[in-house]
């Protein structure tokens, strides 16, 4: 969809060199994810808010909040959760569990305690991995006033009989839900929409690693001129995703394509999981950029499991989002323990993923479809000096394959990303060649025609 003019505007001619010098090492994104790290997240709460503030001094992200008890579809914003304190205590005094170590140890969205119990008494409310003896693991609450601890197993099996203070300094409350928004536009109505979700607690690669490689893409790309809108949004898992598209009812109709971020920052290959919808112009553009950057990918088909890609995939949405992670979620050891920490994740990985995102969205800005303006035959490139222009790239054959292949394919209906996935090229040796063409004439991009976005 273009705007009223009905012209398209094409994109900052230097856009792929643009973005080139504008990405973020690795080192960078893990600096913030290490940043962000000690902070106690939940889906709502002081951690929360301070966790999108952090994003806010690096992009311009709006904060919103959205008032317990309001209505979002099918469920209510719940009340707010304030944690001070908590642990566990022997009779000597000494705290054998203590939230002020990790803030795992408490069942996240635990309700007020300050009482004394058997440790027989206690244990139905402790949580261990005996199969993980020296790992914490992550546990929540929401939607259920209860309580509990979260412990090692080593600590649990040292626990000796006899009686124990338990306190939870905690506080439910009608507050808010916080989350953080930002839309970068470009010169189409059409968005591309990113998520990620920002409510837990310390664990790194899920959730951290999609926030911090989005918030640093999100910056990078701040400042190109863009073909299309795109749409950051960094709020807490599942009511947080229905939260925002229960207020954005009205501009849904402009989101073409969108990928849920996580799980980036483990040495885990890289997993695409399909969007709900059939051919949709996200699933091809990552399987496209994948097959040719880290062919040993997996391809995950839809289910209704898993991130908040199945919010926005639900019938009565039915958007086409994608999820694009390494290692899937509750498919590696470490997840939801206090092993997913900065140990796991590593700039290297977290680079790579980077990389891939911003290709992603690079495949997707140079998508536009073209025609042959000298259709007869094959035109004469060699009188045009493009032969000659060709001594710049790298690998001269695909360039010239890849002329061939957009002179022969481009009658105004096959976009670039469709003559990609014909011809086998990379995306970007297209788009180079589209560009030469343009330039002598040879190629004339359709005004009103397929850009992958908006048909």
């Amino acid at each position: 969809m273009t705007r009223s003019t009905g012209r398209v505007v094409p994109a900052h001619p230097d856009v792929r060199s643009h973005l080139a010098s504008h990405r973020y090492t690795g080192d960078e994104i893990y600096a913030l994810v290490s940043r962000l790290y000690p902070m106690c997240r939940s889906i709502t709460g002081a951690g929360l808010r301070e966790t999108l503030r952090v994003i806010q001094e690096i992009i311009p992200i709006e904060i919103h909040e959205v008032a317990t008890g309001t209505t979002v579809f099918d469920w209510k914003i719940p009340k707010e959760w304030a944690i001070r304190d908590a642990y566990i205590a022997n009779k000597s005094g000494a705290r054998v569990v203590d939230f002020q170590q990790s803030n795992l140890h408490v069942v996240n969205y635990s309700c007020p305690v300050d009482t004394t119990l058997s440790l027989n008494e206690l244990e139905p409310r402790l949580h261990s991995l005996p199969d993980a003896p020296d790992w914490i693991p992550y546990r929540t609450s929401y939607y259920n006033e209860d309580w509990g601890f979260c412990l090692t197993q080593n600590q649990r099996d040292g626990m000796a009989d006899g009686d124990y203070r338990v306190v939870i300094e905690s506080e439910l409350f009608d507050g808010s839900l916080s989350y953080g928004e930002l839309c970068i536009a470009g010169t189409s109505t059409d968005e591309i929409i990113l998520f990620a979700h920002c409510c837990h607690p310390s664990l790194c690669n899920d959730n951290l690693s999609g926030v911090a490689m989005l918030t640093l893409l999100a910056k990078a790309i701040s400042t190109v001129r863009l073909r299309h809108t795109i749409r950051f949004v960094f709020a807490p898992a599942t009511i947080g995703s229905i939260t925002w598209l229960s207020r954005n009812q009205k501009t849904l109709q402009n989101i073409r394509a969108g990928l849920v971020a996580s799980v980036l920052g483990d040495a885990g290959k890289f997993r695409y999981k399909l969007s709900g919808q059939d051919d949709a112009l996200i699933d091809r553009a990552s399987t496209h950029v994948l097959e040719h950057r880290y062919p040993d990918f997996e391809l995950l088909e839809f289910s209704p499991w898993g991130y908040d890609e199945r919010q926005f995939c639900s019938p009565g949405i039915d958007l086409p989002v994608g999820r694009l992670t390494r290692s899937p979620n509750g498919e590696y050891p470490e997840y939801h323990t206090s092993a997913d920490d900065l140990d796991l994740v590593a700039p290297q990985y977290l680079a790579e993923s980077f990389e891939v995102y911003l290709e992603v969205i690079g495949c997707l800005e140079a998508n536009r479809t073209f025609v042959n303006t000298s259709p007869q035959g094959e035109p004469q490139l060699g009188r045009r000096g493009l032969y000659g222009k060709m001594g710049g790239f790298q690998h001269i054959e695909d360039i010239k394959l890849a002329m061939l292949w957009m002179l022969n394919q481009s009658n105004g209906q096959r976009s670039l990303l469709d003559i990609a996935q014909r011809s086998k090229l990379p995306w970007q040796v297209l788009d180079d060649a589209a560009r030469m063409l343009e330039e002598n004439q040879l190629l004339r991009e359709v005004a009103n025609g397929k850009d992958g976005l908006g048909q």
